[in-house]
């Protein structure tokens, strides 16, 4: 596998990069729509039904998208380096794992909002929206300097 991944490396890591952006873009929108939702769409009302079809546009087309093909070219990565003997991997991982499940999340409190249900006030979500960005700088780090 190796030799078939390493010649076409640069791509890879290019792609990575570009779609890992995207899906960042996606998680650092989500949340703050959920905010602007829960402000101005009271439940059944034509605004509630706009931030609906938007939060669902932005995790059909954005985000879904995004998080798999992330995940596919990481892999690749992965395996054509054989990052996974490294310590620096591995810790980079589990935080894809937690931004991963936290996109799970996103698009659960997305179903909750299209039902009406309002279970987060705006502060805790403007909270949540800080979550992205503070793995994202631990995961830049990670494999830019390897610490370990």
């Amino acid at each position: 596998m190796q030799d078939f991944l390493l010649p076409i490396y640069p791509w890879l890591k290019a792609g990575h990069l570009i779609f890992v952006i995207f899906w960042m873009a996606g998680l650092f929108m989500l949340p703050r729509f959920f905010v602007y939702h829960q402000e101005d769409g009271a439940p059944g009302s034509e605004m509630d039904a706009l931030w609906t079809s938007r939060e669902q546009k932005l995790l059909k087309i954005i985000l879904l998208p995004s998080i798999i093909v992330v995940w596919v070219l990481g892999l690749a990565l992965m395996s054509a380096v054989q990052a996974h003997t490294q310590g620096w991997f591995h810790a980079k991982f589990l935080l894809v794992i937690i931004l991963s499940g936290y996109h799970g999340w996103l698009a659960a409190y997305a179903k909750k909002l299209a039902r009406g249900e309002r279970p987060m006030q705006g502060k805790a979500l403007r909270l949540a929206n800080e979550v992205p960005g503070i793995l994202a700088a631990i995961i830049v780090i990670l494999v830019v300097v390897k610490p370990f």
